[in-house]
């Protein structure tokens, strides 16, 4: 039975009719082109095919950015619902997504030149041209203000030398926004792939993630010309694309928790045992309903901050805040969701463990559980607990 969603406190009431059409319209695209196939890919390792064209025919790509370059301009709320759908199918596809539109589109779009804005956001809205995000470093995630890629000012442009790792979409894309130190400060390049000295090998044998693409980035005197520097200096560039992609993971983990939730209760009531089926046992219910607890409740933190960021009012500590409360409750729904499905839950024939890996990796990237938790904790105490 195609998937209906989960709305158990009629949230649909504080969405608009065309929040619900682009949600609903991702829904039907993740229940026929993906779900069908997305078992097959994460066996083998692979993205699926032309991925990126059909999430560009679909609005996906560029789906915040200004219509001024191919975008649609729609706001945070509509790009959160249509990554829970995306997430609903796959951790891998949303995280396709969340990177081309929010950690490459969105620093290109408020900080390079003109220049680049036109070639590359079209192309990016059409998927005609991939982007990638790099700042982690093989010896800096949680702490970026100690990366070593460092750019040098030379004629005409500047020298790059350095590494990033973990970056989604590195291998395949033709552009990728990369952070690094010049002259002791933090600012963004945006470096094109084909430029001398620039190499983006792939990752292989994950556990996770395994119907995306994840690469090295490697830069030995990669020569950046001057007008691919982006216009914004300090860790408050990178954070700030931190930010969007935040948002995006905190809608779509509550994506993977929903299907689960839904292929529990599916199996719950279908499997017989003691001659009854095992939704009608206490243990097995009280597993349901935390998981439909905790999800509506993810649902409305969710919303509360996309209605802030469109406010004007989103902090980044509210960010924090729902991007580690929602991938926690997901990757706990995993477990229950296991526990309910017994021996079952193994099987590729249920999206159970696929998620459960796929979380793994979203509960530490893009800030960890416990980095968020310390983002929250010097809001509220005014101490700062990093150092």
């Amino acid at each position: 039975m195609p998937f209906q969603g989960l709305d158990y406190l009629e949230l649909d009431s504080l969405y608009t009719e065309e929040e619900i059409m682009v949600r609903d319209s991702v829904r039907d695209f993740v229940e026929a082109e993906i779900v069908p196939i997305i078992e097959e890919h994460y066996q083998n390792a692979t993205q699926p095919d032309n991925i990126a064209g059909k999430l560009a025919d679909l609005g996906i790509f560029g789906i915040k950015t200004s219509p001024d370059y191919g975008g649609a301009g729609a706001n945070y709320t509509t790009y959160g619902l249509a990554m829970q759908e995306l997430e609903r199918g796959d951790s891998g596809v949303r995280s396709f997504a969340s990177v081309q539109n929010s950690l490459v589109m969105y620093p290109i779009e408020q900080y390079a030149s003109e220049e680049v804005k036109k070639k590359w956001l079209p192309k990016m809205c059409k998927g005609e041209a991939i982007g990638c995000f790099g700042l982690t470093e093989p010896d800096h995630g949680s702490n970026p203000g100690g990366m070593l890629t460092n750019a040098k000012k030379i004629d005409g442009g500047y020298l790059l030398n350095g590494a990033k790792m973990w970056i989604t979409n590195g291998s395949i894309a033709d552009a990728a926004v990369v952070w690094a130190k010049l002259e002791g400060r933090i600012t963004g390049f945006v470096v094109e792939k084909g430029m001398k000295g620039f190499t983006a090998p792939e990752m292989k044998n994950k556990h996770s993630l395994r119907a995306s693409i994840t690469s090295e980035l490697v830069f030995e005197d990669v020569e950046i010309p001057e007008q691919n520097r982006l216009n914004i200096d300090g860790l408050r560039g990178p954070l700030s694309c931190l930010s969007q992609a935040r948002f995006g993971i905190a809608y779509g983990a509550l994506g993977a928790a929903m299907q689960m939730y839904d292929s529990s209760l599916s199996y719950s009531k279908s499997r017989i045992q003691f001659d009854k089926p095992i939704a009608g046992f206490q243990m097995v219910q009280e597993k349901l309903v935390w998981m439909l607890n905790e999800i509506s409740k993810g649902q409305l933190l969710a919303w509360r901050v996309g209605r802030l960021f469109e406010e004007g009012k989103a902090k980044p500590e509210h960010i924090s805040m729902a991007k580690r409360n929602n991938v926690k409750v997901a990757l706990e729904a995993a477990r229950k969701a296991r526990e309910i499905h017994g021996a079952n839950g193994i099987l590729s024939e249920y999206p159970i463990m696929r998620h459960a890996n796929n979380l793994e990796s979203v509960y530490t990237y893009e800030g960890t559980h416990d980095i968020h938790t310390l983002i929250l904790g010097a809001d509220i105490t005014g101490i700062q607990a990093f150092k």
